[in-house]
């Protein structure tokens, strides 16, 4: 009798999981009629084609092809919509944004921090987060980038100097060392590296392998979503143990050591912060980084308003994922681009050596002031987002509205777009901002100087959601990129002392920029994140006397 009861319930198990995995290949949805890509695959749908790493031809032809909003097949018959509508991406990213929520795929990777937790729990983090993002505490962040930074000309110029000639460095190790200990010691009060040697400890390589390991499983990620709610949390991990991938494997481990390490950095800062302030001053940061701060915000606040210790320690892994690898790559093209570039280079390498006064580092007012600083940074957070895409889901029916109809697969005008609860939404950060109906018929070009003169009035009458420069790239709403201008800052900083100090030009190896989590450069199909390119001390030509 036991038997039979076991193999019901077990049968009727299996019908229900097939019915949750195929029910979608059978259910009609208002979907349906929206124009999209042709489905490559039942198991995949397009949800693979969209996140290989030479994909970048699949989003031309989607952002030349398609007015704003497409259906994307999902896996096992999952529809996906695409948004770079304007007016679609307000509803999406702002107007209703409690219903279209961050899509679960940080939580098991960064704990219960800010890039992870969803509805009144992100709230009520980012209200307390907030004021430790402010303009006062990214002035008194300046000195500490400008330290690191001196450290980074000192440790690059030790292998470009006394040379022949350029010489060949990986740009992307540079970068990423330097944005990981801009954010070690200014985010976290924590030196990882000291720049001028080498020097690696196991959080430091925890922390430089994680998003590599994230790229390489960058498909599994954008599956948790349809798993995330099988089962218990410590059936979960039960299941990721016995996985058999080993980057599987070394990316759990890495997250543990950077839980294990962000306890004790929380554990030991609070102690200091029960001594006073005088116990910070033999500290890295002294006291002054965003994490001592938020500490101190959040002990001084009122008990509704406190965040328990897991969310606290979340908060670490968080700024370091958020901070370090969107950064690096981020300062990695920009180099890229100015060395393609040359005229541009040498034109903004002016502007510095003139604010600079006589090589001296520039104050935080004249920094964030420089217009063709500001207008080359603006123009590669435009045309080269680190970040290509956003996930939301849909947490109830809604209605998407369009700023343009678009023509449905019957024939008919769509004007705006019924979405069913359960939808997954991929908010196209690359696609925005490079619509040419917004950006005009050079959207596709690297043009610093469009950011000199005003801007088309087709762009300010869209109204863009994102929080900067009318672009989605640090996106909008409540889950826009809360240290932003902390990130304009590090750039603008790594810019000005390193083309002080050096001329820039590209190597003899063929690159390839990724699609992934984050865009991320290699040499020509290699998997490994590398950025070769010539160096050499700049040399400021004296003027000929008459």
């Amino acid at each position: 009798m036991l038997a039979v009861v076991f193999q019901s319930t077990a049968l009727c198990g299996i019908v229900w999981l097939a019915w949750k995995c195929l029910k979608h290949v059978f259910n009609k949805s208002p979907l349906d009629n929206i124009p999209g890509l042709p489905r490559k695959s039942l198991l995949y749908g397009n949800l693979k084609q969209v996140l290989e790493r030479d994909a970048w031809p699949i989003y031309d032809t989607i952002t030349e092809n398609y007015s704003g909003a497409l259906k994307l097949a999902g896996p096992l018959g999952q529809r996906i919509l695409y948004v770079f509508d304007p007016i679609a991406l307000h509803t999406i990213i702002l107007k209703d944004q409690h219903i279209f929520e961050e899509a679960r795929s940080n939580d098991t990777s960064f704990g219960p921090g800010l890039l992870a937790t969803l509805g009144d729990r992100h709230r009520k983090q980012r209200k307390l987060l907030n004021p430790v993002f402010s303009i006062a505490h990214m002035r008194r962040m300046l000195p500490i980038f400008y330290e690191v930074t001196h450290r980074l000309q000192v440790g690059i110029e030790g292998r470009v100097a006394g040379q022949d000639g350029p010489v060949e460095v990986d740009l992307l190790s540079w970068m990423a060392r330097a944005a990981l200990e801009l954010i070690g010691q200014s985010g976290l009060g924590y030196s990882f590296d000291p720049l001028i040697k080498e020097s690696e400890d196991d959080f430091s390589h925890a922390v430089k392998s994680f998003q590599p390991l994230l790229m390489q499983l960058n498909f599994l990620r954008r599956l948790y979503p349809y798993v995330a709610d099988l089962g218990t949390p410590w059936l979960r991990r039960k299941v990721v143990r016995l996985i058999p991938s080993k980057n599987v494997q070394k990316l759990r481990e890495a997250i543990e050591i950077m839980h294990e390490r962000s306890v004790a950095i929380c554990e030991e800062k609070k102690a200091l912060l029960l001594q006073g302030d005088d116990a910070f001053k033999d500290k890295v940061g002294e006291g002054k980084d965003l994490m001592s701060i938020l500490l101190r915000t959040n002990m001084a606040a009122s008990k509704e308003d406190q965040l328990p210790d897991d969310e606290i320690v979340g908060q670490v892994a968080t700024f370091i994922a958020a901070a370090v690898d969107t950064t690096s790559n981020a300062l990695s093209m920009t180099f890229c681009l100015l060395a393609e570039h040359p005229d541009v280079q040498e034109k903004l390498r002016r502007e510095i050596i003139e604010a600079s006064r006589h090589g001296e580092d520039i104050d935080y007012d004249t920094l964030v002031s420089l217009p063709y600083l500001d207008a080359v940074c603006r123009e590669t957070m435009r045309l080269r987002p680190p970040v290509t895409n956003a996930y939301r889901d849909t947490r109830k029916d809604a209605v998407v509205p369009l700023s343009e109809p678009i023509i449905g697969v019957d024939g008919s005008k769509i004007s705006e777009i019924l979405v069913p609860k359960g939808t997954s939404i991929i908010v196209g950060i690359y696609s925005s901002n490079r619509n040419k109906a917004i950006w005009g018929e050079d959207a596709h070009e690297w043009k610093p100087e469009r950011w000199l003169q005003p801007l088309p009035d087709t762009v300010l009458e869209a109204k863009i959601p994102g929080i900067y420069a009318n672009l989605m790239t640090f996106l909008g709403g409540g889950r826009a990129c809360i240290g932003f201008k902390f990130s304009q800052l590090e750039m603008k900083v790594v810019l000005c002392l390193l083309l002080l100090k050096f001329k820039f030009e590209l190597s003899d190896k063929p690159i390839q920029w990724n699609v992934s989590g984050i865009q991320f450069p290699t040499v020509e199909n290699s998997t490994r994140p590398t950025l070769p390119m010539k160096l050499s001390l700049y040399k400021e030509e004296k003027p000929v006397a008459a």
